[in-house]
């Protein structure tokens, strides 16, 4: 049962064999068995974030390579997020690489992509994406139409809300976001805030750098169900910012490349969650070879050795949609939320067999098996659940009848 050449082993180039067998190899040495190894300040390990950035360049893997990426696209980076799902690896990726830099790219002026882009290629520079109203994946179009404002206070009062500085220069913003990945340590904070009152309110992204923002931001990291993500609170009272990119003419294209960011997102965290599920496998089949070396009754174990090849087939299947989506091409797949349902279900079901086969409830919360689960029911509350991402992503692809706009 073994998925190390995963569903389609011949598709796999020898330069992202190489970046997998080098990452694997980092990642076994330096995080070792899954756990909640992060920094208390910065929730993952800086030192492994800079030999990650700085051996294998892996924050700029699928970013142009005018900025100082590698230019490999989506593949390449799922490829990444796969190993650091099966290792749980706590790390600036998702929140930066996944989320902000493709809006980065899509939105930001010349100058702001010729300033931004190079230090998050070379992991000098880490983001966070604020969506007002805790719901990140409404934001990125991914469960619910993002068109209608509703996730972000709709420019009435709540969400985040942006106003002239006096001065005439830049925007203040007033409001806050919860569920900010990692939004209590990043250097730049891409937020999602209303502004020309309600009568023309529009949603647009702007960027708060913290370190001119002073008293007025307040970020606070939040205990979270999984100890691998790190979920902030950021509260903005009159907090300097600059629009990301330039005022559009048409207020949709902000939503329209949030959506495409998102099903590009989809993607990366189907292929992160695959590799999760992979890792459950791999520890819950070594338990099982322990139990049987032990003496254990085996038509027990013969039943779980079944169950377990089924989840096997579950998970290279869901690993076999998510590299699809990953290779269509132009932006935002649209098979990328049908993956990421899949790969949730998956990621579920092996974790869950995975804490039953250590003994259910019995097991100590800290158990790399808990830790899997923890992971599943956290992604699930973040990104799912897996039956909203069908019902939109059907809705969107005109599965279930006329496509949405």
């Amino acid at each position: 049962m073994d998925t190390a050449e995963g569903a389609d082993p011949a598709a796999l180039t020898e330069e992202q064999r190489e970046i997998r067998r080098t990452l694997r190899d980092l990642l076994d040495r330096h995080a070792g068995r899954p756990a909640a190894r992060t920094a208390p300040t910065e929730g993952y390990d800086p030192a492994l974030w800079a030999r990650m950035s700085g051996e294998l360049g892996l924050p700029g893997l699928a970013l142009p390579e005018e900025y100082g990426g590698a230019g490999r696209g989506t593949p390449a980076l799922a490829l990444v997020c796969e190993e650091t799902g099966r290792a749980l690896a706590a790390s600036p990726l998702l929140a930066t690489s996944v989320l902000a830099a493709p809006l980065v790219a899509a939105l930001g002026t010349p100058a702001q992509r010729a300033e931004l882009l190079p230090r998050i290629a070379d992991g000098s520079l880490t983001c966070a994406l604020a969506a007002p109203g805790g719901s990140l994946a409404h934001a990125l179009g991914l469960t619910g139409d993002n068109t209608t404002g509703a996730w972000s206070g709709d420019g009435r009062a709540g969400g985040v809300q942006a106003r002239p500085a006096p001065d005439g220069d830049g925007r203040l913003l007033y409001g806050e976001a919860e569920q900010v990945l990692d939004g209590h340590s990043a250097g730049l904070l891409l937020v999602a805030a209303h502004t020309g009152g309600f009568a023309r309110s529009r949603t647009l992204l702007y960027l708060v750098r913290p370190e001119d923002a002073g008293p007025a931001l307040v970020r606070t990291r939040r205990t979270g169900l999984d100890p691998t993500r790190s979920p902030a609170g950021v509260q903005l009272r009159d907090v300097p910012a600059t629009l990301l990119g330039e005022d559009p003419d048409d207020p949709a294209d902000i939503t329209r490349a949030l959506a495409a960011a998102g099903r590009t997102a989809a993607v990366l965290l189907a292929a992160e969650a695959t590799g999760a599920a992979r890792g459950a496998l791999e520890r819950t089949l070594g338990d099982v070879a322990a139990r049987e070396r032990s003496g254990r009754p085996a038509g027990a174990l013969r039943a779980a050795r079944h169950r377990l090849a089924d989840l096997h087939v579950q998970v290279e299947a869901a690993r076999a949609l998510t590299y699809c989506a990953a290779r269509e091409p132009g932006p935002g797949p649209e098979s990328g939320p049908f993956a990421l349902a899949q790969a949730l279900e998956a990621l579920r079901a092996a974790a869950g067999e995975a804490v039953r086969l250590h003994g259910g409830t019995g097991a100590a919360p800290e158990h790399e098996a808990h830790l899997y689960f923890r992971r599943a029911a956290a992604d699930e509350l973040l990104f799912g659940p897996a039956a909203r991402l069908r019902a939109r992503a059907a809705e969107r692809t005109g599965l279930l009848g006329e496509a949405a706009a």
